[in-house]
């Protein structure tokens, strides 16, 4: 069997259940009926799970999807087109914010460095207004909360706040709620601005009341000696610009230029993370003045006291640097404190002693005898009668004092300051009365008189001097011994150091440069200098003035300071009352130099309408005078020369 196939197996199956007994065997077939399984149940059939069609179910999403598209392009369209403005300005406004970055104003310092103005950190509290709205806050009385909470830490009436964050133009963005205040109060209010903030945020009834409060950093004025030159330094306003002296006259270069810086914010908060974009502010510049703290406060105290004595209405000293031109002090009593304007006398807030015009008196005369010693007329020891009275045009001329007719040489004239001996002289200037008129008024003018100093001071008044031409009557023979015309203080002193100055005018300064924001110091244009009289009429002049003071007969002996030479000259005015335009009361001044023979301080007193006391201004301001030059020259270090005066005569025999 090797080659055949090997014979299959029948593989006995399971065996089949026998058939009940009786059962009848059906074949099956066409038309048959089915076997009756027993107990008459069918065995359970199992089909197969059958999955329902997406179809429907997708369609419904899509339904969905697009019905949400279509609502977010409406809403597209509505921000985009339709209320674009609206939405473009209400994110404006509640995101960026721009601020204005102060510069900070320049110092203003004497002459050795010393702080005489100066800038500290401040704020300018502020407010958009449409951010306190209803529509904005979610609330009706927005204003009137915010204004409850920032009365008590800006010290304003809590009405006025809520005027201002309520305006009438509804579309102001911006109001300022108090200017340049100190950082503790802008520190409260930020303050409780963020604890209102952060309350917002977890209370969605709390709305932040101070969210539309701002700062702009600014800058306060501060004068740490006060009182001290107000005259000169001036004040800032309420804006921030000079009102006032120096600090008008030299806005410009002080306040420098500001900055300004625009960043993103949400719910009065700035956003760290949205970038910002500043333009720095670049500082003013600082100005030396060239005024001496020390002369000046020595200055400023004797002229307070005198006018205080002697209940004058006020009264002005000025010091000055003979060779230079330079101001060394410009007091004035009364003044003012800067840093106080509130409780400041509106007629104190000013320079008087630049910008009061009156007629100066005999201290004018030295001018007078300028010309007279000039024009070759006279000299110091020509002999001049002086009789009692004098009679001139419509008038009936008389000194001071009744005299008995008096013998005295053009010096003796002086020192004795008397009027009568000074009309003569002056009328030997021209062969009549009008050409003499014309001489005089020429060298008057030289000496800077009716012209402004050339200081450029905010308010200052160059006086009156009438045309000789129009001259009256009676102003051809008052004019030269003072009176007629107008001047102001520093116009008087000018005078006296162009004398001191061998004759020589140099045009004031108070300013000796500035300094940059590079530190770099630029010194102040030198000023313009003009000969006025020759160097020989100004020693002479110097040695007449010095027999004022060292003569006995002198008017001005009150102001001898030991050891040094002193040149002056006394004045008494009838004064113009300023309210009435009538003359009422005197001006009282002095004026001189020192050292006499090689001067180097001149020092200027005037006292208008001392109604206490003397009003001679040999008495009231000769002393001031000694005070102020004593102390001055002593600050400066400047020793007596040592030299022996030149006694002129002041009396001849006949």
């Amino acid at each position: 069997m090797s080659d055949r196939q090997a014979p299959r197996r029948r593989v006995p199956g399971p065996a089949k259940p026998p058939r009940p007994r009786g059962a009848v065997r059906r074949q099956a077939g066409p038309g048959a009926r089915p076997v009756r399984r027993p107990g008459g149940s069918r065995p359970p059939v199992t089909r197969p799970l059958r999955l329902g069609s997406p179809r429907p179910r997708l369609r419904l999403v899509s339904l969905a999807l697009t019905l949400v598209l279509l609502a977010f392009v409406v809403r597209l369209l509505q921000v985009q087109a339709v209320d674009a403005s609206a939405y473009t300005a209400r994110a404006e406004q509640n995101r960026y914010v721009v601020h204005t970055l102060a510069a900070e104003r320049g110092e203003i310092t004497d002459r050795n460095g010393v702080a005489l103005a100066v800038s500290e950190d401040a704020y300018d509290i502020t407010a958009d207004p449409t951010m306190f709205s209803a529509k904005q806050l979610k609330i009706a009385d927005g204003p009137e909360q915010a204004a409850a909470l920032l009365a008590p830490i800006l010290g304003q009436d809590q009405a006025a706040l809520v005027r201002k964050l309520r305006p009438e133009n509804r579309n102001s963005r911006y109001t300022r709620l108090a200017a340049r205040q100190t950082p503790q109060v802008w520190k409260q209010i930020k303050d409780l601005k963020t604890a209102l903030a952060n309350k917002a945020e977890t209370d969605h009834t709390t709305a932040n009341v101070l969210a539309g409060v701002f700062a702009d950093p600014s800058s306060q004025r501060v004068y740490p000696n006060g009182d001290l030159a107000a005259g000169i330094l001036g004040w800032v306003n309420a804006d921030g610009k000079g009102g006032g002296g120096i600090e008008q006259e030299l806005d410009k270069q002080l306040s420098g230029k500001d900055g300004k810086v625009r960043y993103a914010q949400a719910g009065g908060r700035e956003v760290p993370t949205v970038g910002s974009t500043e333009t720095p502010a670049v500082p003013g510049a600082d100005v030396e003045l060239t005024i001496d703290r020390d002369i000046q406060w020595a200055a400023q105290n004797a002229i307070a006291e005198q006018v205080k004595q002697s209940k004058a209405d006020r009264g002005y000293v000025i010091v000055q640097d003979t060779r230079t031109g330079q101001i060394l002090a410009m007091a004035n009593s009364p003044g003012f404190d800067p840093n106080n304007l509130a409780k400041a006398d509106g007629d104190a807030m000013g320079n008087a002693a630049l910008q009061d015009a009156y007629e100066p008196g005999s201290t004018a005369k030295v001018m007078s005898m300028a010309a007279v010693l000039e024009q070759n007329v006279a000299t110091p020891l020509t002999h001049v009668v002086v009789p009692n009275r004098l009679h001139r045009g419509d008038r009936l001329f008389q000194d001071d004092i009744d005299h008995a007719t008096w013998y005295l040489t053009l010096n003796g004239v002086l020192a004795k300051s008397s009027n009568i001996g000074t009309i003569l002289a002056t009328g030997e200037l021209g062969k009549s009365q009008p050409e003499a008129n014309k001489v005089l008024h020429k060298y008057l003018r030289k000496f800077g008189i009716g012209s402004y100093t050339g200081l450029g001071f905010p308010g200052e008044t160059p006086g009156i001097l009438a045309p000789p031409q129009k001259w009256s009557t009676s102003q051809q023979y008052t004019i030269p011994f003072g009176q007629g015309f107008s001047i102001n203080a520093m116009q008087a002193a000018s005078v006296y150091s162009t004398i001191a100055n061998g004759g020589v005018r140099v045009v004031p300064t108070l300013v000796r440069g500035t300094k940059g924001a590079d530190g770099r110091f630029t010194p102040a244009p030198k000023p313009r200098q003009t000969r006025v009289v020759s160097a020989r009429t100004a020693k002479s002049l110097a040695q007449m003035l010095e027999s004022v003071v060292d003569d006995e007969q002198g008017t001005g002996v009150k102001a001898r300071i030991p050891g040094y030479r002193v040149a002056g000259k006394t004045g008494t005015a009838n004064r113009v009352d300023p309210a009435t335009g009538r003359y009422r009361g005197y001006t009282s001044s002095f004026a001189g130099f020192a050292p006499a023979d090689n001067p180097r301080i001149t020092v200027y007193c005037a006292i208008q309408n001392a109604t206490a006391g003397s009003y001679f201004g040999g008495q009231i301001c000769g002393p001031i005078y000694k005070q102020v030059m004593e102390f001055a020259l002593k600050t400066l270090q400047i020793p007596p020369t040592g030299a022996k005066p030149a006694n002129l005569p002041v009396e001849y025999k006949p």
